[in-house]
């Protein structure tokens, strides 16, 4: 994966979850040495693109809400036994991250409706003062 996102040349989120003793020892959950200096810059945050690579549990269903049902994903692999070749995904990387199809524009548009339900006044900031005022009248 280290390898597919250096080769990409593009703006990421890459999030390493930390294993066990023994899969770390074994190389797993650990990013390469360098690796975060030679990619320094190419952060982002917010309103990209998701690149999916469900291992375990929850993620297959988050995997294909993001990818099949909402259209801001693409998949490179799928299984924690399995790795794709890292020049295969360097260029899918690169290839969705610049274009990919109106992905870009989708995963933009998700994060200004996100903002905007969360804004001062609207429907999802109406429903957590309801949710705060009648945990209040709980207490009283």
């Amino acid at each position: 994966m280290a390898n597919g996102l250096e080769k990409s040349a593009t703006r990421f989120i890459w999030l390493v979850k930390s294993g066990t003793t023994q899969q770390q020892v074994e190389g797993f959950g650990v990013v390469p040495y360098g690796f975060e200096q030679r990619t320094a810059g190419q952060g982002i945050v917010g309103g990209v693109m998701i690149l999916a690579w469900p291992m375990e549990a929850g993620q297959f269903l988050n995997a294909r809400l993001l990818v099949d049902n909402i259209g801001v994903g693409v998949r490179v692999c799928e299984g924690a036994d399995s790795v794709p070749d890292s020049d295969e995904l360097g260029r899918a990387i690169a290839e969705f991250m610049t274009e990919g199809g109106g992905m870009k524009a989708k995963a933009k548009d998700l994060k200004e409706k996100a903002l905007a339900a969360v804004s001062h006044g609207e429907s999802s900031m109406k429903d957590l003062d309801r949710f705060v005022e009648e945990l209040g009248q709980l207490g009283g």
